[in-house]
């Protein structure tokens, strides 16, 4: 059997209280909020009027347990993002929904491209650092890789302001990945792009339209899908292993939260 590593962030919802005020849009991609039903409190309530059975007629006076999740979007933790979500067309053809996507397409060989050395928080991650991230793994990216960044976000937690300044993707980082084969990209960082107050101060201050979403948009030439807050990547070789991202599996949606696992052979 392989050896299993988990690449996929907790959705822990005592992570919304700690974003940081000027950060508080990002809620609902941190983690959901949960209301917890115990089997002593709700979850017998529950059960007790659905069978019109007194609590003494329950186990121990127990019914179930479940919880309720509100406020989530499905950009929520480690996800997998769907070709929607650069936009309706991609590659001249009308983009694919999660539904589209057949599992054996995101269960890929891997690659970690450590850029650390190279990057800085709030900046482009350039096609140089990625080369030389690629030349660093021994191997070359092939039709069909995943290709995994580590910035080095993994230092950070959600209450600091780093988690929020990381190093990020262009339009022109992204195709050098895309044209060399990779199929999917994936980050340890909360989102692919630069920032987005850093993308949007560039915007207006130089009339730029290519600093609008570039990572992100770059996969409208040609497909890709986008993974996010990947962690655990200091636990993977450079290479030689295989890479699994298993999605909810939820309807015609641009995202879905997804179980990110490596195997690596023993």
């Amino acid at each position: 059997m392989p050896r299993l590593v988990d690449l996929t962030a907790s959705m822990d919802p005592k992570y919304r209280d700690l974003v940081p005020k000027e950060f508080a849009r990002w809620e609902n991609i941190v983690s959901p909020k949960i209301s917890y039903w115990t089997p002593d409190k709700e979850g017998k309530e529950v059960m007790m009027k659905m069978y019109g059975a007194p609590e003494e007629d329950l186990p121990d006076g127990e019914g179930y347990a479940a919880e309720m999740l509100h406020e989530m979007s499905s950009h929520c933790g480690t996800h997998v993002d769907a070709p929607l979500h650069s936009g309706r067309l991609i590659e001249g053809r009308p983009a694919r929904t999660m539904s589209d996507i057949d599992l054996a397409e995101l269960f890929r060989p891997g690659l970690v491209l450590d850029v650390r050395p190279w990057v800085n928080r709030n900046e482009a991650i350039s096609i140089e650092a990625l080369q030389r991230a690629i030349d660093a793994t021994g191997q070359s990216v092939e039709e069909g890789h995943a290709v995994l960044l580590r910035t080095g976000q993994e230092e950070y937690a959600n209450d600091q302001r780093e988690f929020y300044e990381y190093p990020g993707m262009t339009g022109d980082g992204t195709r050098f990945l895309t044209g060399l084969g990779a199929t999917i990209l994936g980050t340890d960082a909360l989102a692919w792009d630069r920032p987005t107050p850093v993308l949007v101060e560039a915007y207006k201050r130089t009339g730029d339209k290519g600093h609008i979403w570039d990572g992100h948009f770059a996969i409208r030439d040609k497909e890709a899908f986008i993974v996010q807050k990947l962690t655990n990547l200091k636990a993977l070789p450079l290479s030689g292993f295989t890479v699994g991202f298993f999605p909810i599996k939820l309807p015609r949606t641009s995202a879905a939260p997804c179980r990110a696992v490596a195997f690596i052979a023993d």
